[in-house]
């Protein structure tokens, strides 16, 4: 005898649904990232300039649940773990992904104020793994049926 159990897939494939994200990226709301970001359900604000991203972010950190920044046209990594310093307290509140090529091991921290590092070119499966451990603690699992 055979059993099957339907898996809901609706609840599981939107993990960021409705979720701010202010994207930082020189293509702005038109890139490979945002449509990625998009396709996770996040409700993506995009950003050209660094410092009004920073600015942004840090003037409204409850609004936004994740800022996303891709590092490499801004100067490489160093830029963005500067961007992340000049968040200040915001950096507590936002949680934070860094994009670059310079990322030789991808990072998942678990203290928040620490940035999400993930290697550029950004593969869906990654910017999936950083989506939820940057919103694991506003996930809320279905109960069991």
């Amino acid at each position: 005898m055979h059993l099957f159990r339907p898996i809901d897939t609706e609840g599981v494939a939107l993990v960021g649904w409705g979720v701010r994200v202010l994207l930082l990226s020189p293509e702005g709301g038109e890139g490979r990232t945002a449509e990625r970001i998009s396709g996770l359900g996040g409700l993506i604000e995009p950003e050209t300039d660094l410092y009004q991203a920073v600015e942004t972010v840090a003037g409204d950190a409850t609004g936004y649940g994740l800022f996303v920044m891709e590092c490499d046209p801004y100067g490489g990594l160093e830029a963005g773990r500067r961007a992340v310093a000049m968040l200040g307290r915001a950096n507590e509140v936002t949680r934070v992904i860094l994009v670059s090529a310079e990322v030789g091991v991808q990072q998942f921290p678990e203290l928040p104020g620490q940035p999400i590092l993930l290697r550029a070119p950004l593969s869906a499966v990654s910017l999936r793994v950083g989506f939820e451990h940057a919103l694991r603690d506003r996930l809320v699992y279905p109960a069991a049926a």
